[in-house]
């Protein structure tokens, strides 16, 4: 009896050690994840502040150049034409800062941070429609928008729709502006109890900005050209997006061969099929 008491004893104590160890274990890894979090945000801080002094220097120097040239001026020597191209510049450089910061602070959602998401369910037919009709809006005259499925018109699927947006947007502007020929197709479907989504044109489709670390892109001094040339930002961005959803992002592309830029994520869906 006193054997069967004892053993019982050391099953209880064995227990509450396994028990003890795994809890350790799990709040040393979340311990971990969130220092490595915290880390993240600080450095994308510490980069933004940099950008300031570096990336931003060249279009804020342009911006003040010019608007002083107009102030110094007298007004019966400045010619319409010249007022005309000063303030076109002056523009330029400043959708080019804001464009910069915009896509600076988007990132800034995901890296370092968990993004709180509300998934709501939406009818995906009409969902790609409307994604349809906006990068239209973005293509050149000669490009068509298509989209394509195999699911039923009736499909639905639980997602938040401003990132899905936001993603689907960023890769269909990249598209429009680095096509080269033919037109632009958007394809969707149901893949391992998720949402797949293929955008597929002919171009390079800047595959190589989605290896690169973004810290070290955008500590460079022609980072801000680099984004509004590339679409380095942009990418990232949809990256840490599908990263936050627990999804994958990859981008094939070759020069003057088709580019696919593929990416998936977990998202249950109903009424599937087309015979349903």
């Amino acid at each position: 009896m006193v054997a069967l008491f004892l053993i019982i004893i050391c099953v209880l104590l064995v227990g509450f050690g396994a028990a003890f160890w795994f809890m350790y274990r799990y709040y040393e890894r979340q311990l971990k994840r969130e220092t490595k979090r915290a880390q993240k945000s600080e450095l994308l801080k510490t980069v933004f502040l940099d950008n300031i002094s570096r990336a931003l220097r060249t279009p804020v120097k342009a911006i003040l150049g010019y608007s002083n040239l107009i102030l110094e001026e007298r007004d019966d020597q400045m010619q319409p034409a010249q007022v005309r191209e000063m303030a076109t510049r002056i523009n330029k450089s400043t959708q080019d800062v804001l464009s910069f910061i915009g896509h600076l602070l988007e990132l800034s959602k995901f890296e370092g941070i968990t993004p709180a998401f509300t998934f709501i369910e939406v009818n995906l037919s009409e969902l790609f429609a409307s994604y349809r009709r906006e990068a239209q809006t973005v293509a050149k005259k000669d490009t068509s928008v298509r989209v394509r499925t195999d699911l039923s018109p009736h499909c639905r699927g639980r997602l938040d729709t401003n990132f899905m947006h936001q993603l689907m947007m960023h890769l269909l502007t990249n598209a429009a502006n680095h096509i080269a020929q033919g037109d632009i197709t958007i394809y969707y479907t149901n893949e391992r109890k998720g949402l797949k989504v293929v955008i597929s044109y002919m171009g390079n489709g800047q595959a190589e900005v989605i290896g690169e670390d973004i810290y070290a892109f955008l500590q460079r001094e022609d980072a801000l050209n680099l984004t509004n040339e590339s679409s380095g930002l942009e990418l990232s961005l949809c990256r840490a997006i599908v990263d936050a959803l627990g999804g994958e992002l990859d981008i094939t592309s070759e020069t003057g061969r088709k580019t696919n830029a593929t990416f998936w994520f977990p998202c249950k869906m109903v009424n599937i099929h087309k015979d349903m």
